[in-house]
């Protein structure tokens, strides 16, 4: 039995500071997440949801540093009964996201792990049934865990010590941009390349001829078979980039924004943008001028940007992208990306904007 609370305890424990550790990273990215469960289940279940919309970020926050917390404390069997209670409440809760993802098929990625490793929303509800089971067995065995367990001021120590490291992560990636950038866009990624496959893609074809399912690398000739689906056999080599596109009323300049050295100006939206640092922002596109192209990128409607555009004197060309893309390109409203050829070659959050000989520096 002792064993088994010890592989429990190690699994649990570790899966928890893992997924919390790299959710903390990217706080905002979990925010976004939240987001789109609240505004689901303000559609699907009750508008109330919505109050929660505006409260993701801290709620993130405190949720990956939960994670965090809770893993270190039961790797230190450190006050077991209330441990143990927040991890059945916390597991309950995830998996109820993911099983309303999966079988609602709602929110496609759960972001269980972030943008380090991509799960489908069943493989994300199966992992936290697998963890439930192994939560609910320490939380049942909770009595004999707390009799071997001792408190100590150095346990005290470790975990506020985790607390406030957690707290400052995430406060810096929300103040700056992450610590480590796992999306497609990071510094030293060719998006063009990304955007086409690495190999060959192979399917195969799911037909069905007399009440059964046949699997078939060619498409069959025979016309009494029944198309079903086409499954990809191979789906790492797939693009890692798909949803990436810029265009505005003269039409699509997606290979436009691969050619030369450009600096991106990204306001996904204008509503919700910090205005204190556009002086700054245009201070240094005034000393690129000649040297680098400067566009702005929003999801915004027309009207809008142009009202915030003059508003801030922003006077350079803007297009339309994806809000998605652009929170996926940059955390930060507005953040800039600067790109030679296709390639990343830097990015910033707007409490960050860099000097004109920075960015000459990265362009050499």
């Amino acid at each position: 039995m002792k064993w088994l609370l010890q592989v429990s305890r190690f699994f649990v424990g570790g899966l928890f500071i893992f997924s919390g550790a790299i959710k903390i990273n990217d706080p905002v990215g979990t925010a976004i997440k939240l987001e789109e469960y609240f505004e689901v289940f303000a559609s699907d279940i009750a508008s109330f949801f919505e109050i929660f919309v505006p409260l993701a970020l801290p709620l993130a926050v405190f949720l990956c540093v939960l994670e965090v917390v809770l893993g270190i404390a039961v790797l230190l069997n450190y006050r077991v009964k209330i441990t143990y209670w927040l991890l059945l409440i916390i597991i309950v809760f995830f998996t109820f996201l993911t099983f309303y993802s999966a079988y609602f098929d709602k929110v496609t990625d759960c972001g269980c792990f972030g943008d380090a490793i991509k799960l489908t929303p069943w493989e994300s509800f199966i992992k936290d049934i697998i963890l439930t089971i192994f939560i609910a067995f320490l939380f049942l065995k909770r009595g004999l865990v707390a009799s071997e367990s001792e408190e100590s001021r150095t346990k005290d120590i470790i975990i506020g010590g985790a607390t406030a490291l957690s707290l400052f992560i995430g406060i810096y990636a929300i103040r700056h941009l992450p610590f480590i950038d796992f999306r497609a866009y990071k510094v030293g990624n060719n998006l063009p390349e990304l955007m086409e496959p690495s190999g060959e893609l192979k399917y195969e074809y799911v037909m069905e001829k007399d009440g059964k399912e046949y699997r078939m690398e060619q498409y069959p000739t025979d016309k009494s078979y029944t198309f079903k689906e086409m499954v990809i056999l191979n789906p790492e080599v797939q693009p890692k980039i798909t949803d990436y596109a810029v265009w505005n009323d003269e039409g699509d300049f997606t290979q436009e924004t691969f050619t030369g050295n450009k600096l991106f100006v990204i306001t996904y939206n204008v509503e919700k943008v910090n205005k204190e640092h556009f002086s700054e922002i245009n201070t240094l596109i005034s000393q690129l001028s000649g040297q680098v192209d400067t566009w702005a990128l929003t999801a915004s409607d027309p009207t809008s940007f142009e009202a915030f555009r003059h508003e801030v004197q922003l006077a350079v060309p803007y297009y339309y992208s994806d809000a998605t893309v652009l929170k996926t390109i940059i955390r930060s409203n507005p953040g800039l990306l600067l790109v030679k050829d296709g390639l990343v070659k830097g990015k910033w959050h707007f409490n960050d904007v860099p000097t004109a000989y920075d960015v000459q520096s990265l362009l050499r």
